[in-house]
């Protein structure tokens, strides 16, 4: 039997065609899960293409291969749409079991001195506070099944930090926090909070940062590589398919007794500061 059959998970940011999200969707689902998959509305940044359409076909690939999927337009930091979300998968699958907070933003990625109040406050909301209110809106679902999965996606800016990226360290320092609170007061009911550290990890966001850097310095987007991942261990980035391995642990039965752990899945990058 696999592993999640019959589990309801929940991921939010999941558009993005290389993206993380997207690769957690689609492994949950090959381990049995009815998957959630969700993301703000919208075009997608430099196309003409809607989020809600690539949910909807990510839904679709999910059902065609046999699984289970559900797409829903989802704004993590607003309350409304949470509870809209939370009443159309109660009515659709009767419960939820999983829930994986992996929706981010990197606004305020900049130099400190240079980071305003709104970028800041931009951060938190979508890196923080909407992880806290999504997880408000799961756990009183869970205790009613007797237990349940929160696996909060940080990154390595949840366990150091580095110059320029003040706000988006502070909520993922932040991030784990709640996690560690999650796992502290619900694991009496059953409810395991973990956090999972993606390092560098090749997805759309990242190889554009690499052509970006490749033009600003003149050099090739092979030789960036090799200059970003010369501190990682295995000397290069990691896949999302890597990630979602992570998570598809954490969510399954072979991690009942692990909660409140940050995991690295870095290849072997160090933290920074």
């Amino acid at each position: 039997m696999q592993a999640l059959h019959g589990k309801v998970a929940l991921v939010t940011g999941v558009s993005a065609p290389k993206g993380i999200g997207r690769a957690i969707a689609q492994r949950l689902a090959q381990d049995g899960a009815h998957v959630v998959v969700t993301d703000i509305s919208g075009a997608i940044e430099g196309g003409m293409t809607t989020r809600a359409g690539l949910l909807d076909a990510l839904a679709q690939d999910i059902i065609t291969r046999g699984g289970s999927a559900l797409a829903l337009t989802l704004d993590v930091t607003s309350a409304r749409d949470i509870a809209a979300v939370m009443e159309q998968v109660l009515a659709r699958f009767g419960r939820l079991d999983i829930l994986v907070n992996n929706a981010g933003s990197l606004a305020g990625s900049d130099n400190f001195l240079s980071t305003n109040a709104a970028q800041w406050t931009s951060s938190f909301e979508v890196n923080l506070l909407g992880p806290m209110m999504l997880s408000q809106a799961v756990i009183p679902e869970m205790r009613k099944l007797g237990g349940g999965r929160i696996i909060n996606i940080g990154s390595t800016g949840s366990l150091g930090a580095e110059a320029g990226f003040g706000a988006y360290t502070a909520m993922k320092h932040g991030l784990v926090g709640l996690t560690k609170t999650l796992a502290a007061e619900f694991g009496p009911d059953g409810i395991l909070c973990n956090t999972v550290c993606p390092g560098f990890i090749a997805t759309d966001m990242h190889e554009a940062a690499n052509t970006r850097l490749s033009q600003e310095q003149g050099m090739s987007v092979a030789d960036i590589k090799q200059q970003r991942y010369a501190n990682v261990a295995l000397r290069d980035a990691g896949l999302p398919q890597d990630v979602a391995n992570a998570v598809a642990f954490l969510a399954g039965p072979e991690a009942q007794y692990v909660t409140g752990i940050n995991l690295p899945v870095t290849g072997g990058v160090p933290f920074g500061i």
